[in-house]
């Protein structure tokens, strides 16, 4: 029953309006990632991977080809339409069925957060890589 309260009330870090509830479904279809497998996507070119770390963290380091938005922007950019999406943010925008939609964030916590507002807006695969770009750099010796 706590663990259902924590979901259900809103937290501190999220941003007014935004979705103050992710229903269980939503948070057991948000899954995790592992740096192997995220290393593998990044390597074959096939990860979308959105670092949802502040624009000052993401300037000390970053995953390849990440793309910033701030976990506080995220349901707001997943709201947008593709157009828009892709002029503020440069890619193009995820579709709801896209399987390599990948979040993360330093060590997981806003990662889990961006991933369960998406798969919450229907992007059902989208998944949250929990070791998170401190993982990443240990082992990419950054």
């Amino acid at each position: 029953m706590e663990a259902l309260r924590k979901l259900l009330v809103p937290s501190l870090a999220r941003p007014p309006g935004s979705l103050a509830r992710v229903n269980m479904s939503s948070v057991d279809r948000a899954k995790v990632i592992s740096y192997e497998d995220v290393k593998k996507l990044v390597a074959e070119g096939e990860a979308q991977i959105f670092d949802v770390r502040s624009p000052e963290e993401v300037a000390n380091g970053k995953i390849a080809n990440a793309v910033n938005i701030p976990v506080a922007e995220v349901e707001e950019a997943f709201k947008m339409d593709p157009e828009t999406f892709k002029m503020k943010y440069g890619v193009n925008k995820p579709r709801l069925d896209d399987e390599n939609l990948v979040f993360h964030c330093q060590m997981g916590k806003r990662g889990a957060r961006a991933a369960e507002i998406a798969v919450a807006l229907g992007y059902a695969r989208a998944r949250n890589y929990a070791g998170g770009y401190k993982e990443w750099s240990e082992k990419e010796g950054k």
